[in-house]
C-alpha cells in the first residue's frame, strides 16, 4: 500500500513538473528579449532602437552650462535656451533627456567618441566641425562681435591688431582673433572672459552678441562694438548615426513649425532668434 501511495505521489509531481515548463496562456515567456518591444513613444512613431543610444531610452546631450542665456548651472542642474531646446527635441523623439555638463572645449570631442549621443551647446557650424560630426539644421542664428570696456577706442577687428583679446576654449572666435593678434587669451567660457574684460583685463573680447548684451544686462562694465560676421548653431550627432539625424531634424522642423522654438527664444531673449535673418 505504501509503494502504491509513493507511486501516485511521484506521478503527480511529474505532472505538475511538466506543466510549469510550457508556455503561458498569454503568451509571455520568462526569458524574452525585453528589446524586442516596439519601444515606440508617445505620438511620434519612433522606436528608440533605430537610434545609436548612449543610454537606452534617453537622449544624453552634452552643453558646458557655462554660457548664459544659452545654458546656466545652478543647483547641479543645467537651465537655459540651449537646454529648453534639447527638451524639446528629446520629447518629440520620445526620449528621456539626459543632460551632460562638459567643457565646451571637449563636446565635439565627446560626441564623435561615443560619450554623447549630442551637443547642444550653441555650437556653430564650421568646415573644420563638420569633419569630425554632422549637423542639423540650425536651430538658431547669431554671430561674433567685438566687446570693450565702456570708453574704448576699439570699434572693429581690424582696431585689434596687436591688442590682447580674450575668447573661450573651443569656440569659433578665437580664429577672428589670430587673424590680428598673436596675444590671444583663452577662458573655459565666453561669460569668464567678459567678466575679466570688465574688470580692467584685456583690451576686448569677441564672443556671441546675444551673449554680450546678456552679460552688460547682468551689470557687466562692456560696450557692443562691430559685428564679425553672421552664423548658424545646430545640434552636433556622430557621424554614421543618420536615423537619429534625421529624426533630430525632423523634431526642429515640428518645433519650428508649431511655434515652439520661437516660444523658447522669446522666453530668454524676448526675441525671435530661430528665424534666419533676412
Amino acid at each position: 500500500m505504501k509503494k502504491l501511495l509513493f507511486m501516485i505521489a511521484l506521478s503527480s509531481l511529474l505532472i505538475f513538473a511538466l506543466s510549469a515548463c510550457g508556455s503561458s496562456d498569454d503568451g509571455e515567456e520568462s526569458s524574452g528579449d525585453s528589446n524586442n518591444s516596439s519601444d515606440t513613444s508617445g505620438d511620434s512613431g519612433k522606436s528608440a532602437s533605430d537610434y545609436n543610444l548612449v543610454k537606452d531610452g534617453k537622449f544624453t546631450f552634452a552643453s558646458s552650462g557655462e554660457f548664459r542665456p544659452f545654458s546656466m548651472t545652478s543647483g547641479g542642474e543645467m537651465t537655459g535656451f540651449d537646454i529648453d531646446v534639447a527638451n524639446a527635441v528629446a520629447e518629440q523623439l520620445g526620449l528621456e533627456p539626459n543632460q551632460q555638463k562638459f567643457k565646451f572645449a571637449a563636446i565635439v570631442e565627446g560626441v564623435k567618441s561615443g560619450r554623447f549621443d549630442a551637443a547642444v551647446a550653441s555650437h556653430t557650424i564650421t568646415p573644420e566641425r563638420q569633419k569630425e560630426v554632422d549637423f542639423s539644421t540650425p536651430y538658431y542664428y547669431s554671430g561674433a562681435q567685438v566687446f570693450t570696456r565702456p570708453g574704448s577706442d576699439i570699434k572693429s577687428l581690424d582696431d585689434l591688431k596687436g591688442k590682447e583679446v580674450a575668447v573661450s576654449k573651443g569656440s569659433t572666435y578665437a580664429k577672428f582673433a589670430q587673424k590680428v593678434t598673436d596675444n590671444v587669451k583663452t577662458y573655459d567660457s565666453d561669460v569668464v572672459a567678459l567678466q575679466s574684460l570688465s574688470k580692467g583685463r584685456h583690451d576686448a573680447v569677441i564672443t556671441d552678441f546675444l551673449t554680450g548684451k546678456e552679460a552688460k544686462g547682468q551689470g557687466l562694465k562692456i560696450e557692443a562694438k562691430d559685428m564679425i560676421e553672421r552664423s548658424e548653431q545646430a545640434i552636433a550627432v556622430a557621424k554614421g548615426n543618420d536615423k537619429l539625424l534625421e529624426d533630430i531634424n525632423a523634431a526642429l522642423k515640428t518645433l519650428r513649425e508649431d511655434g515652439t522654438l520661437k516660444e523658447i527664444s522669446e522666453k530668454y531673449f524676448k526675441d525671435d532668434i530661430t528665424t534666419k535673418p533676412e
